[in-house]
């Protein structure tokens, strides 16, 4: 999971950059925020769907997704396909300024869903992709993570600065900016 957040924090840093560099697509913190959670969710729903062919190599795939599924959950492998498809969607989503807040607060109720099985992989001691399962201390504010980025994005969290204004003003909603 942390190739993930490396992906996330990479994008949203870079795409901030060219923001103070002078693309105003990405002047605003929430919408590089958004397009970075977007990045890294094509990159993981995208997974969901690669067949068994592609074992063995860094990417995960649709079989490696199955162990992470807890018991109580009906339907494993098409879950697995239907999280898939509702990442895409999602980072889709938040790629339009217009989508970008029903997106943000889909994402956000997603990731609450999808945490009992992080917890379940956490505590089970699942591996992933040949690799020893990651421990739910490092599992659980990972999500919450996730969470408040896509909450952070929908404009749903905002963070004021001393001076009064709004850090988490999205500068693709003003008359000003050219919408995302």
């Amino acid at each position: 999971m942390m190739e993930t957040l490396i992906v996330a924090l990479t994008t949203l840093l870079l795409l901030r950059m060219a923001g103070a560099l002078g693309a105003r697509r990405f002047d605003a913190w929430p919408t590089c925020g958004a397009y970075a959670l977007g990045v890294m969710l094509i990159m993981t729903g995208t997974t969901h769907f690669l067949p068994e062919a592609f074992a063995g190599s860094p990417a995960p795939t649709h079989a490696d997704f199955l162990p992470m599924v807890p018991p109580f959950v009906p339907f494993p492998g098409p879950m697995i396909y239907l999280t898939g498809v509702l990442e895409l969607l999602g980072a889709a989503g938040l790629f339009l300024a217009r989508t970008r807040r029903p997106a943000g607060l889909g994402l956000a109720a997603l990731f609450v869903v999808m945490l009992p099985a992080n917890i379940y992989v956490a505590v089970s001691d699942v591996p992933f992709n040949g690799a020893p399962a990651t421990p739910l201390w490092a599992r659980i504010p990972e999500q919450a993570l996730y969470i408040g980025v896509a909450l952070w994005a929908a404009g749903v969290l905002r963070f004021p600065r001393r001076d009064g204004r709004d850090l988490c003003s999205h500068a693709d909603s003003t008359p000003n900016h050219r919408a995302a």
